[in-house]
């Protein structure tokens, strides 16, 4: 399997928009919003804000993350994709330009909280969904790159 991470180009909103409307549709526990259309626009102006980095998988384009400054605001894997380490390469590539990230993920999706678990990061703050479009309970992670990695980067 081949793997290239490179910045998305504005001819990846329509993948990127129907791996973000599959995600929704796949939790039951979300509601869903937006039309994939609508779905299509955002990931566009994500794009054309500099902030999303994709992952293709044998040259199809598999996930994204959108990382404005330390802040990321979206990490999404097709399903097909899933569990083949896709979103981790994302985030570690993420991680090495930082010394730290912050995120906010749903209390109730229980894989990414130890999906970010997994990659360092610590639950910092809990809310119950006043801040987020979707009126969800919500929590925010952060990571910080150690000493160590400081000093042997």
């Amino acid at each position: 399997m081949s793997r290239v991470i490179r910045p998305a180009r504005s001819t990846d909103a329509g993948k990127l928009g129907a791996i973000l409307s599959e995600a929704v549709r796949a939790h039951t526990w979300k509601p869903q919003l937006h039309t994939g259309a609508e779905d299509i626009a955002h990931m566009g102006d994500l794009i054309d804000r500099g902030w999303v980095r994709v992952c293709e998988s044998d040259g199809v384009v598999a996930g994204f993350l959108a990382l404005d400054g330390t802040s990321v605001q979206s990490l999404y894997v097709s399903i097909a994709e899933q569990g083949k380490g896709i979103g981790g390469a994302l985030l570690v590539q993420a991680q090495e330009g930082q010394e730290r990230l912050e995120l906010w993920t749903f209390q109730a999706n229980e894989d990414a909280q130890r999906f970010y678990r997994a990659h360092g990061f610590t639950a910092a703050e809990r809310k119950e969904g006043a801040g987020n479009e979707e009126g969800l309970p919500d929590v925010r992670f952060t990571w910080v790159k150690s000493n160590k990695e400081l000093q042997n980067g």
